[in-house]
């Protein structure tokens, strides 16, 4: 073995950026890694809450610490930093450039790729976390060219996930638990509800990292590939990492 320039840690695998709120995960939610097969490790993207990353117009104030704490994961040895909130997408073009591994703001990042897959005549569904705090911006920073046929609905706006919203979305936040079958049952019927609206569609990718731990479920219902944040990590995880091979001939 070997030194790595300016690695602090081996054996590293992907480094998750998480916004400075404080809320509890499921299994397979992006600040809960006990789901996933390949090491993460965590940092905090210090002063920015979802307020901030989310709902703020002016994101100016939010660019210095994200790059920070993407600097921080690439020393410690990250091969691969991604984010926990789809809305990070904001950020992907200054994050990659200012770092050398390779950067996965946004579950949104995939949306090229959905709409290659399931050609012309279908469409491509996003669920995201407030659809109309869902910019231009955010869309052309991951590949996204805005106007193009992509149906959106809103976690927050549907009225189909009073549990979601009051966990992550309320400003008061006063409600700190959730039980995981009411939450999975508002979500798929969301999802189903989604899908049965727009009949042409042909994948739906899901923006929220809260939504992760139903990708699953939300694909048993409504019977579509399914693109997450899980589909992401471990694609980003199996390009920084590649897998040997063994077999035989």
């Amino acid at each position: 073995m070997k030194s790595r320039k300016q690695h602090r840690a081996y054996g590293m695998g992907l480094g998750v950026m998480l916004v400075d709120d404080v809320y509890p995960g499921f299994p397979g939610d992006m600040r809960n890694p006990s789901a996933y097969p390949f090491p993460i490790q965590y940092d905090i993207v210090r002063g920015i809450g979802f307020d901030q990353l989310i709902y703020e117009q002016d994101k100016s104030a939010c660019v210095e610490p994200v790059i920070a704490s993407a600097r921080r994961l690439e020393q410690l040895g990250c091969r691969a930093i991604a984010a926990e909130c789809g809305y990070f997408a904001y950020f992907q073009r200054e994050v990659a450039d200012a770092v050398d591994v390779p950067v996965f703001m946004s579950s949104l990042l995939q949306v090229p790729l959905a709409r290659a897959v399931v050609g012309a005549h279908r469409s491509v569904g996003l669920m995201v976390a407030v659809s109309e705090h869902l910019t231009a911006a955010h869309l052309t920073a991951v590949g996204i060219t805005p106007g193009e046929d992509l149906p959106v609905t809103g976690i927050r706006e549907s009225g189909c996930c009073p549990t979601l919203v009051d966990l992550y979305h309320e400003p008061e936040r006063a409600a700190r638990r959730a039980e995981y079958t009411v939450v999975e049952r508002e979500v798929v019927s969301l999802a189903e509800a989604f899908a049965a609206e727009h009949p042409t569609m042909g994948a739906m990718v899901l923006e929220c990292g809260a939504v992760q731990p139903f990708a699953r479920t939300i694909q048993r219902h409504i019977d579509l590939p399914v693109f997450s944040w899980g589909t992401l990590l471990d694609y980003a995880y199996s390009i920084a990492v590649h897998r040997d091979y063994f077999g035989h001939v």
